[in-house]
């Protein structure tokens, strides 16, 4: 059976194993500190300037939500909305659904 398998023989080679330590980790350490500032920080910041938005609504703003609707706050609840999108129709809608808030006079009923 040795014609097809080699014996594996050992050649006093424990230098490789004691280099690990730190310089294996680095690569990785690396990594992560850029998926920290590349992605997981600017995500976080976008995600507190979102809810503070979201938590200043109010009355007579007018925004526009994640679906496309753009209209005026009739209404402020807990959790909703009431967003009047033209003279007379008004829906509700959730709070986080609302995606940006316009500056005043962009949204005009006639």
């Amino acid at each position: 059976m040795s014609f097809f398998i080699s014996d594996a023989l050992a050649e006093g080679g424990s230098a490789a194993a004691q280099q690990g330590g730190l310089a294996g980790f680095l690569p990785l350490i690396i990594i992560f500190v850029l998926f920290y500032f590349l992605l997981i920080r600017p995500q976080t910041k976008r995600a507190k300037e979102h809810k503070g938005m979201v938590e200043a609504l109010a009355k007579g703003d007018e925004v526009m939500t994640g679906g496309g609707l753009v209209g005026r706050i009739a209404n402020v609840e807990d959790n909703f909305i009431t967003l009047e999108i033209a003279e007379g129709v008004k829906v509700k809608v959730q709070k986080h659904a609302v995606s940006s808030l316009l500056p005043k006079g962009t949204f005009k009923t006639n």
